[in-house]
Parts: structure tokens; C-alpha cells; sequence
């Protein structure tokens, strides 16, 4: 057996289970112990550091650090680690004074950020507090990406997510908002010292090849962009029969939403056994909660339409 390398910070991470799950390696154990003795402050700032968003993690996070808990092996459920990062966040007090400040003189970089999602904004933190001069590009009046136009506001509160959007904003990120940037040509000829593109990946799947699927257009829409035309305000309500197809986390916020539109019979349909579903096993739980039944091992076959009207939809069973 090989000695032990403790000069390798990777073997602390694997030490701790739950923190070496954490794509961020949020030091788990140190925040939940700042909570048990009341430090609300201190237990956010240990995740601020780490994982950027803690008030937003802790509401919509997928939790990859639960089910490697150690708790769970002696108990049925582990530490709910995740709601106790919403924990600090709801219960903190002014954290601005704790807030690291970029310096004064900056270091004469210019850098272009590409999308105001999580991506870029968490680039943008790291870089100001060196000293570079930043430059946020996105096509949407706010910064935010993805969390903003398709986690609905049920699970993540518009205050919530402007308060940390602004804790990195506020540290002198010049942001240009309402601009689509169609030609990367455009912003190499502003000579930044770098760009960073943080675009995501913002198209959702579709069925393009569905029988019936042209002629009722205009009654199906693909998720993450009615999620986000729901946000924006251009969809205020849905009809009172709706079937939403997948099983994922979009497909559960989608069915959530419809019910809070005026949805009266919603159903999901999925290919798979419902263990096989993509979907966050709290997410099912909470869709389960709100009377939506989920319908699994269905492949949809076609899009049924009379007299140029969506009517419904043939599937097989399997």
C-alpha cells in the first residue's frame, strides 16, 4: 500500500464523502457545523467561496453530495445538505462587509464574458477580485442565464437570485444587457486580452418527426423556451388539459408550472420505468404532491389533430 500523500489536497476531499461528491468541493462538514452553533454568516460565506450561489444552490441544487452521506448508511435518509445551504442563506445577516472587494488598480487585462448565466458570472467573481476589467454580454434585460429564464419562480424567488447575481455585478462588472452577440468577429475586434464564452446550452429536444407534429405547431411547445416565455411574461396561462413528455427535472418544472396556469388535468408521459427517470427523486415527490400523475413505459407515437386542432396523442405502451 502506498503511503498516504496529505500534501495532495484531493486526498481531504475523498475523505469526507459528501465533499468530495460536491462538484464544487464545498466543505460540508465546516458549514454545517458554523450552523449548528448559530454563525449563519460564516456557514454562507464557507459556501460562497466554494460554490458562488448559496442561496440559490440550496433551493435548486441537485444534491450529488446527499446520496454519498455517510448518514445514509445507518439511517433511511441522509443530512438534508442541501436545504441547509437555503438554511444560511435565508438566516444571514448582512454579509456585504464580509464580502471580498476587487482591488483599486486593476492589472490593465480587459475581458469579455459571453452569456450572464452561472458560468460566466462565477468567471466574473474570480476575475474581478484580480483586477481585471470585465465585460458581461447578454441577451437578456438581466443577468441570470438559465436560472432566471427556466427555474420558475416557485422554487427560486426573483429576490433571491438578483441578490446574488449582484453580490458578483456589483464588484465592477460593466454589463451589456439586451445584446446578442451574433459574431464572435465583433467582440475579437474590441482587442480584449480574453474572452470567455458561457453561452449554455439552451435548446431543448423536439419531435420533429412525429406524425402530426407540423399541423399542431402552434398548441406544442419545447420546455426550456415555454419555461422561459412563462418568466418573461409572454405565456400568463395554459389550457386545462396539458401532457408534458419526459423525465427530466425541465419535464417536472413544466408540469409544475402548467398546474400553477390553469392546468386542471396535467400528466406526465415518460419512455422509461419511472426508476430510470432523469428526474431528481425530490422533484418527482413534489410533482406526485401536486396531483400530477406520471405515466411511465409510454413511447409517443403521434400527435392526434382534427380539423387543424391538437386533440391528442397515440402512444405504445412498452
Amino acid at each position: 500500500m502506498k503511503p498516504t500523500d496529505i500534501k495532495n489536497p484531493e486526498y481531504f476531499h475523498k475523505v469526507v464523502d459528501c465533499q468530495y461528491a460536491c462538484p464544487a468541493h464545498t466543505p460540508v462538514p465546516e458549514y454545517i457545523r458554523q450552523i449548528l452553533h448559530g454563525n449563519y454568516n460564516e456557514a454562507y460565506m464557507l459556501n460562497w467561496e466554494s460554490n458562488v450561489f448559496p442561496g440559490i444552490l440550496g433551493r435548486v441544487c441537485d444534491r450529488p453530495c446527499e446520496p454519498a452521506c455517510r448518514r445514509g448508511r445507518v439511517e433511511q435518509e441522509p443530512v438534508a445538505i442541501c436545504r441547509l445551504k437555503r438554511v444560511c442563506a435565508d438566516n444571514r445577516n448582512e454579509i456585504e462587509p464580509l464580502l471580498p472587494q476587487p482591488p483599486q488598480e486593476k492589472n490593465g487585462k480587459r475581458i469579455a464574458l459571453i452569456g450572464g448565466g452561472p458560468a460566466s458570472l462565477t468567471v466574473a467573481r474570480d476575475l474581478a477580485l484580480l483586477g481585471y476589467e470585465l465585460d458581461l454580454y447578454d441577451d437578456q434585460s438581466k443577468a441570470g442565464g438559465f436560472m432566471r429564464s427556466q427555474v420558475p419562480s416557485f422554487r427560486l424567488p426573483e429576490e433571491v437570485l438578483n441578490t446574488e447575481v449582484n453580490y458578483i455585478l456589483d464588484m465592477g462588472v460593466t454589463t451589456h444587457l439586451n445584446t446578442y452577440v451574433s459574431s464572435l468577429k465583433e467582440i475579437l475586434a474590441k482587442e480584449y486580452d480574453g474572452i470567455f464564452v458561457g453561452s449554455g446550452a439552451p435548446k431543448g429536444r423536439d419531435l420533429p418527426n412525429l406524425p402530426g407534429r407540423e399541423e399542431a405547431d402552434g398548441s406544442i411547445h419545447i420546455g426550456i423556451q415555454w419555461l422561459a416565455s412563462v418568466v418573461f411574461g409572454h405565456i400568463e396561462k395554459c389550457g386545462k388539459k396539458v401532457l408534458v413528455l419526459g423525465g427530466g427535472n425541465t419535464a417536472m418544472d413544466c408540469c409544475r408550472t402548467a398546474r400553477r396556469l390553469g392546468g386542471e388535468q396535467v400528466k406526465v408521459l415518460v419512455r422509461s420505468p419511472r426508476s430510470e427517470m432523469k428526474a431528481s427523486d425530490w422533484e418527482i415527490e413534489d410533482a406526485i404532491e401536486e396531483d400530477i400523475p406520471i405515466i411511465d413505459n409510454h413511447v409517443p407515437l403521434e400527435f392526434v389533430v382534427e380539423n387543424g386542432k391538437l386533440v391528442g396523442m397515440k402512444f405504445d405502451r412498452v
